[in-house]
């Protein structure tokens, strides 16, 4: 199995490469996925991991799918950033319940330093549970990510989004270099990388495969992975638009298993709009090596299939949950 504290860089790949894999009969592309993901992990064990909104609503960016965005008339609240007491009783039921990584997500377009403070007493809080910490809280500037390294943050998500050629059809107030950036901050301080993107959002197949590309290219490669499916929210301008029609769950799939051949030693996790995939859908994510789920009834402030769904889901397909992790790093 891979050791996730070594991340593996395997090539660099080029964008007809991964077109090329995109483009593959559906049988060939699983088989292909299958193979690379039982070469690194055990194809019948799934990671769970619960996010949590420790600030919700009122973020400056004008993200086109976020109902968070104060831009956007979503009917999302603003609301504080939790106490420290309040995000450690809920990491307290996600562990009870399975999980094994716990996620922050607050809406900013980046930690304000008395915030990161908050932040940062929360992380060792969940940490001393014995739980893997996980954040989220935009764009850092220099020295916050060694700060939440220090406080004893494993991860830390910020993702793409979608390719770089397609990124100011969704966000214009800050770049994709912007987001680069923080990802290298993050790479610097020593904390591991959660990165993925978001797909449905009206982009091209080649978008799509420029996302990959750019995921797989990163070196060391990301650890986590998430691979969003649109979610449309009323009030944001990716549903009001029409821009973003609805994508073909196999095209979802798809997308998994080239992520899985591209990045075969990384966390593929199915996050944003498994809902919508449906059973079915889900199993195929899982064959096309998905191997972790965000696990609980809500995102950040959108839906997710209940605990006991998937439970059930896990028991008809004979998966089995990831062991939680000591405080070493080890099973």
């Amino acid at each position: 199995m891979t050791d996730l504290s070594r991340p593996v860089h395997k090539k660099t790949w080029h964008l007809a490469e991964v077109e090329a894999l995109f483009a593959l009969p559906l049988n060939d592309l699983l088989f292909q996925a299958q193979d690379v993901h039982r070469r690194h992990f055990d194809a019948n064990t799934v990671q769970l991991s619960t996010l949590l909104s420790i600030k919700t609503g009122g973020c400056s960016e004008d993200c086109g799918y976020c109902s968070q965005s104060a831009r956007h008339d979503t009917g999302v609240e603003r609301e504080r950033l939790m106490a420290v007491d309040e995000v450690l009783a809920a990491a307290r039921a996600a562990k009870a319940a399975g999980a094994t990584r716990f996620c922050m997500g607050a809406a900013w377009r980046g930690p304000k330093d008395q915030d990161l403070a908050t932040v940062e007493g929360m992380v060792r809080e969940v940490k001393a549970l014995g739980m893997e910490t996980c954040v989220t809280l935009g764009l850092l500037k220099p020295g916050q990510a060694e700060r939440l390294k220090e406080a004893g943050l494993d991860y830390y998500n910020h993702n793409l989004d979608t390719a770089s050629e397609f990124y100011a059809q969704v966000i214009t107030t800050h770049t994709h270099d912007d987001r680069m950036n923080t990802l290298a901050r993050v790479r610097q301080a020593g904390i591991h990388v959660c990165c993925g993107g978001i797909i449905g959002m009206g982009e091209s197949r080649r978008v799509r495969a420029g996302l990959v590309m750019e995921l797989a290219n990163m070196d060391p490669q990301p650890e986590s992975v998430p691979i969003n499916m649109l979610v449309k929210v009323p009030g944001t301008p990716l549903c009001d638009s029409g821009q973003a029609g609805d994508l073909d769950p196999l095209e979802f799939v798809r997308t998994i298993a080239v992520a899985r051949i591209t990045m075969p030693a990384s966390h593929v996790r199915l996050s944003a709009g498994r809902q919508t995939l449906g059973e079915l859908g889900q199993a195929l994510c899982f064959l096309a090596g998905a191997n972790s789920i965000f696990y609980g009834d809500r995102l950040l402030t959108t839906g997710n299939p209940d605990a006991d769904a998937d439970t059930a889901l896990f028991a008809r397909l004979g998966l089995k949950t990831e062991p939680a992790r000591g405080l070493d790093g080890t099973h």
